[in-house]
């Protein structure tokens, strides 16, 4: 006799058998054969259906308990849904198995191609993540890998000190010292090209040499640590400028913005030496008259300006922070308000065109002809990255390093 495994059902009818005294399955089976013959007419007869394959193995489980006997009808199929549930129908008439009154309920049709559907939506989640994650990477990934081992493979070794090195050493009119491989691998996946490493806190030759005809960048770890390699730095050799980490941070574990912020507030060493205090002392200048033909009279006023106050300061330095990285400036009035955001190359025109600026906060350098541009407006802060000028009548030039 052919029969049909539940692999290849459609539907599997679940039924609850409930039997008035102790039966075993082969009553409940043949209760089942006996009492459906010739009910649903011969293209439904069971026994033929088994036969044919189109009804599966009837599995039958009973337990008897206090003289009442419980269990459970599957029935896997692979008619159709009607046929099916004329089958599941009935098995209700069935009243009767042995000599005990017997009831049977069908509790549901299971589509086993739903479970079978859910299966497959499953394991292809899972499968989809594996290939994700560990087996086909984004594309972008993909660009990152390669661009990444482009970069490791720009690292060289310069000098007889074999330091490692970006391409751009000699190249470039300024040199970035860093600490370690690490940092010049990080800088170059930001694509600065001119860091070159010490490799250790002593003063390699090779950078004292290079000191000596190259604009030098000490870009040190914001640590105790860089400190010290900035003291030692700027005693064996001729170091142009300074600049640090954010604290607590390492150059190699910089992103690309924190890196560029950094470098863009380097500070001129020759700034950070201590100077003398010239003999004449600025009140004797200010008590001087000032003559009509004076062609220096911000000599005589800038003694006059008002100093900042800690409120300007601090809005100051919160303004320009939020301008790192833009290339814009801000213009505000003189009770702070912001009247509007411009590019840098839109500044000139600005002040020209509006009367009532008070302050120009900007992100970048402030040279002397935007400040003689300035000057001949109502314009008295200008706040920058950093200046170039050599002074001012009446306008406050302030810089990061200063706020």
């Amino acid at each position: 006799m052919g029969k049909i495994s539940l692999v290849s059902a459609k539907y599997i009818i679940h039924a609850n058998i409930e039997i008035k005294g102790a039966v075993d399955k082969p009553d409940v089976i043949g209760a089942i054969f006996g009492q459906t013959e010739g009910l649903l007419g011969s293209d439904l007869e069971l026994r033929e259906l088994q036969r044919s394959g189109r009804i599966g193995r009837i599995e039958v489980r009973v337990d008897t308990q206090g003289g009442v006997t419980r269990g459970s009808i599957i029935i896997p199929s692979s008619l159709d849904k009607a046929e099916t549930s004329i089958v599941g129908a009935a098995l209700e008439v069935i009243q009767r198995i042995g000599p005990c009154d017997s009831k049977i309920a069908v509790e549901k049709i299971e589509d086993v191609r739903i479970s079978k559907r859910d299966f497959v939506i499953d394991r292809a989640k899972q499968l989809l993540k594996h290939l994700t994650e560990k087996v086909l990477p984004e594309s972008q990934e993909l660009a990152d890998e390669v661009a990444q081992s482009v970069r490791v493979m720009e690292i060289t070794e310069y000098g007889s000190d074999r330091l490692p090195a970006g391409p751009g050493i000699d190249d470039s009119e300024e040199v970035i010292v860093v600490e370690g491989r690490a940092d010049v691998l990080n800088l170059l996946k930001h694509g600065v090209k001119n860091a070159i490493a010490m490799n250790g806190t002593s003063v390699p030759q090779t950078v004292r040499d290079l000191s000596k005809k190259k604009v030098i960048v000490a870009f040190v770890d914001g640590d105790r640590g860089g400190d010290l390699i900035i003291k030692e730095l700027t005693a064996v050799a001729d170091v142009d400028f300074v600049t640090k980490a954010p604290d607590g941070k390492e150059v190699e574990e910089l992103t690309k913005k924190e890196s560029f912020n950094a470098l863009r507030k380097k500070q001129d060493v020759s700034s950070m030496k201590p100077k003398k205090i010239p003999a004449k002392s600025e009140p004797v200048r200010k008590a001087a008259k000032p003559s009509v033909n004076n062609k220096r009279p911000s000599t005589i006023k800038k003694v006059v300006k008002a100093e900042v106050s800690k409120e300007h300061k601090d809005a100051f330095r919160n303004m320009i922070e939020d301008l790192i990285g833009t290339r814009a400036a801000m213009i505000l009035d003189k009770d702070m308000n912001v009247l509007g955001k411009v590019p840098n190359t839109e500044i000139r025109t600005t002040i020209k065109n509006l009367d009532n600026i008070y302050a120009v906060v900007f992100d970048g350098d402030i040279d002397q002809d935007l400040v003689d541009v300035a000057e001949k407006t109502p314009v008295q802060y200008m706040v920058g990255m950093d200046k170039k000028v050599k002074g001012s009548s009446k306008i406050n030039v302030l810089t990061v390093d200063e706020l």
